[in-house]
């Protein structure tokens, strides 16, 4: 199971009109530890930012899962809070037990659409707590081959 840490960069950005602005802006990052994703951010970033930049930010989340998106237009990330019903055998009252997905998508139609297709093949009960968009800018995750590797491309 991945272990995701939200990462904040900041650094002088170039804006469209030409005007340098302090920006902190958020990834995630799958790591093993708060060093290593402190690192992996560091490395994915850097080719991308000219200048100085700082790591002002690196914190778990309680992500559990993640639907992917290849869709060229799915650029954005939404939170989706899922309880997962159960009842207990012993006194037959219903227990919810809530859990973050994370959801590429477009938009967030296109969000709710990806998550329900991702869950067709459950089992368990659910319902749909919130949806939300995130101001996540990319996903870095470990890829299966032992490298590294973003996403989506920017």
């Amino acid at each position: 199971m991945a272990n995701w840490f939200e990462c904040k960069v900041r650094y002088d950005k170039m804006m469209e009109n030409g005007a340098v602005k302090k920006v902190n802006e958020p990834y995630l990052v799958d790591a093993l530890s708060f060093t290593e994703a402190e690192a992996r951010i560091i490395e994915e970033r850097t080719p991308y930012i000219s200048g100085d930049f700082s790591v002002s930010a690196v914190k778990r989340t309680k992500i559990a899962e993640i639907f992917w998106n290849d869709d060229e237009a799915a650029d954005r990330f939404y939170t989706v809070k899922v309880a997962f019903i159960t009842i207990d055998e012993k006194t037959g009252v219903e227990k919810k037990a809530s859990t973050l997905m994370l959801v590429q998508a477009g938009n967030f139609k296109e969000a709710l659409d990806h998550f329900l297709d991702g869950m067709k093949g459950t089992m368990a009960d659910f319902e749909i707590q919130s949806i939300a968009e995130t101001p996540l800018l990319d996903v870095y995750k470990v890829s299966a081959m032992g490298g590294e590797k973003a996403a989506d491309k920017q």
